[in-house]
């Protein structure tokens, strides 16, 4: 028997294949629950008593939902009266997913040849079950284990799905991704959650982490299937890469994800969310092409321990992305010093801590000017020293914030400035700031 070796620079997509050594998983698939959740959904739409909605969505699509739809329940935290308020507040929108939601059988067929890909170009491939269900316009998919997790009426959107009753800043995000075809990205799609389903993770509180445990995804599928996902971050990323990377680099060991992931919203007409993934996956594309044995180097990124940032920074450091990476320490001391913070209250109180119980207001002033997301917390006396009455401005500089307060005399009041919630307008947390006073007898 002769053997043949694949020689670069032949193309890894044509040679891979001859490294298969075992049988490639059979897609497990499961499509019940679209089926259950559309006859849900007509029962549901001939009654406008909400008490009888949430009785057909139970009967009808919960109480027959499949290991899948379960898991997508609890990742997600849905409760039934999420897919009944849904319902009731987006008709447009059903009735124009509809058709798309009958694609995904004959869609989903192509998945089969792309996983004896994968399994060719990772022998160690674990089998995964891939389920489509209908939630509640939250995700379009996700995992729990070896389960893959559809959110059928989010995945196969297109630009004629009407969301016309969406709220304006729901709006703009959702018309953003549907303008990439998701119908048309779904088997990408697929093969991106699969890829999550083989790797140790996620990251906690992690930017470098994260962005390696979905840029692996997003890398292998683009082995696998010869596509990325056609979002705005694929598109963008390879434009901006110059100055992408030197702010990555700023801010890759902080744990806040805000500037890279899951922040759709945003005042900037030119913003692109998520390029956390396109970091990610330049990231693990550079370790890729550096690496003498392929094939090792795929399974270098499967198997990494993303929830280990020591494991994590090795690998980013062995790529060479970064040809002259500062250490961490340094990086670190450096995000610190550029995060915005707190520098005074009017009124303030004085030297003995006291504030006048007729104050209705307090104005905080930043450091620089900040978006326009806000996050306020209790303090440590809880509920019982919150002072708030009403909902708060920003200045027209977005340099301070006013919140409005109903005091007492003799009075403790306290609450917390978080920084999960305030940032400045490129991005960075805010320091968290405690706010604590006593009202004058």
């Amino acid at each position: 028997m002769k053997l043949r070796f694949c020689l670069l620079p032949l193309s890894f997509f044509r040679c891979f294949v001859a490294f298969a050594q075992q049988p490639a998983p059979k897609p497990q698939v499961f499509f019940s629950d679209l089926d259950n959740f559309w006859v849900a959904y007509d029962s549901i739409r001939t009654t406008t008593d909400s008490l009888r909605q949430l009785h057909y969505l139970n009967r009808l699509y919960l109480a027959k939902a499949t290991p899948g739809l379960k898991a997508f329940q609890e990742v997600k935290g849905y409760a039934p009266a999420d897919w009944v308020s849904a319902i009731r507040r987006y008709p447009r929108f059903w009735n124009s997913i509809r058709p798309n939601t009958l694609q995904v059988k004959t869609k989903a067929q192509a998945l089969g040849p792309y996983l004896q890909k994968f399994a060719a170009l990772y022998p160690a491939l674990r089998p995964a079950a891939i389920y489509y269900t209908i939630g509640a316009l939250q995700s379009g998919g996700t995992t729990q284990g070896r389960l893959v997790l559809i959110g059928t009426e989010l995945a196969v959107g297109d630009p004629a799905t009407d969301i016309s009753e969406f709220p304006a800043n729901v709006r703009a995000s959702r018309a953003s991704y549907f303008q990439s075809h998701p119908l048309d990205n779904l088997v990408v799609l697929n093969v991106h959650e699969y890829v999550h389903t083989q790797e140790k993770g996620p990251p906690e509180n992690n930017l470098l982490g994260q962005a390696l445990y979905e840029g692996t995804c997003d890398f292998v599928a683009e082995l696998v299937t010869g596509r990325l996902p056609q979002l705005p971050y694929v598109a963008q990323g390879p434009r901006r890469e110059p100055a992408l990377k030197a702010q990555f680099q700023a801010d890759m060991f902080a744990p806040y994800l805000g500037n890279w992931f899951y922040n759709q919203v945003s005042d900037d007409p030119a913003h692109v969310p998520d390029l956390g993934y396109y970091m990610g996956y330049a990231i693990c594309k550079a370790y890729y092409q550096r690496a003498p044995n392929k094939k090792q180097a795929v399974k270098d990124l499967l198997e990494l321990d993303y929830t280990n940032a020591d494991a994590v920074e090795a690998l980013l450091r062995r790529s060479g992305y970064y040809p002259h990476l500062p250490p961490k320490a340094q990086l670190l001391q450096a995000y610190e010093a550029s995060r915005p913070v707190v520098v005074g209250l009017t009124p303030a109180p004085g030297p003995d801590g006291l504030l006048d119980a007729a104050t209705t207001e307090i104005r905080v002033d930043f450091s620089a000017p900040m978006a326009r997301f806000t996050g306020t917390d209790y303090g440590p006396g809880g509920a019982a020293q919150w002072p708030m009455a009403g909902r708060g401005a920003f200045s027209a500089d977005k340099k301070s914030y006013t919140y409005k307060v109903a005091l007492k005399p003799g009075h403790t009041y306290g609450f917390v400035i978080n920084g999960g919630g305030f940032r400045s307008a490129d991005g960075r947390p805010l320091k968290t700031y405690e706010v604590k006073f006593t009202t004058k007898p």
